[in-house]
């Protein structure tokens, strides 16, 4: 882990360092809920809002944008489907499926942040299930991009954190911890 303390501020700083000129877009602290708003009338910009000013919430809201497509980044919350909190085992599964990509991302991009990553089933008041198999999918997936690559915006951003924090620039799947979930 960084020994560098991880301010919510470094972040939006730097995430708009790369992102405000090309994809006209923001990170921006939030209130209760997450939520991603594509420009509108009353705001000129695409912004990404991250709930209370939490470090994890906004690498997790930052994830999702990174892998959403550009008919995607023009919806609200890139027009995906969400049941909140209290979900049933077959809604949790859909769930888990949407979040693969995402938790890998983010699982990556705190790596580059000396940050540690903890799996999010986001589903604390809903139907238990088991979680191995998502947190098995979750490292499969940070596998792939390691020998494939991240997508162009997600490795433009992992390569900015891992030099504000000075951390090394591995992705090879060996630098993952599956312990760690």
């Amino acid at each position: 882990m960084s020994n560098a303390p991880h301010l919510y501020q470094d972040l939006i700083t730097l995430f708009n360092e790369c992102f405000v000129d090309t994809y006209n877009t923001r990170l921006v602290k939030g209130g209760d809920e997450p939520i991603y708003l594509p420009a509108d009338e009353n705001r000129d910009y695409h912004a990404i809002y991250f709930a209370h000013g939490y470090y994890s919430s906004a690498l997790h809201e930052i994830s999702h944008w990174l892998i959403a497509g550009d008919e995607r980044r023009k919806l609200e919350d890139f027009g995906y489907w969400y049941v909140p909190d209290g979900r049933t085992a077959e809604q949790q599964k859909v769930f888990e499926q949407v979040e693969v990509k995402p938790q890998a991302i983010e699982w990556v991009l705190s790596a580059a942040a000396g940050y540690r990553f903890h799996i999010s089933a986001d589903n604390l008041n809903g139907e238990a299930t088991d979680a191995s198999e998502f947190k098995q999918a979750v490292f499969s997936q940070v596998g792939i991009y390691s020998k494939q690559g991240l997508p162009e915006r997600a490795e433009q951003l992992r390569k900015k954190l891992c030099g504000f924090y000075r951390t090394s620039d591995c992705i090879d799947i060996e630098c993952f911890d599956f312990s760690s979930l």
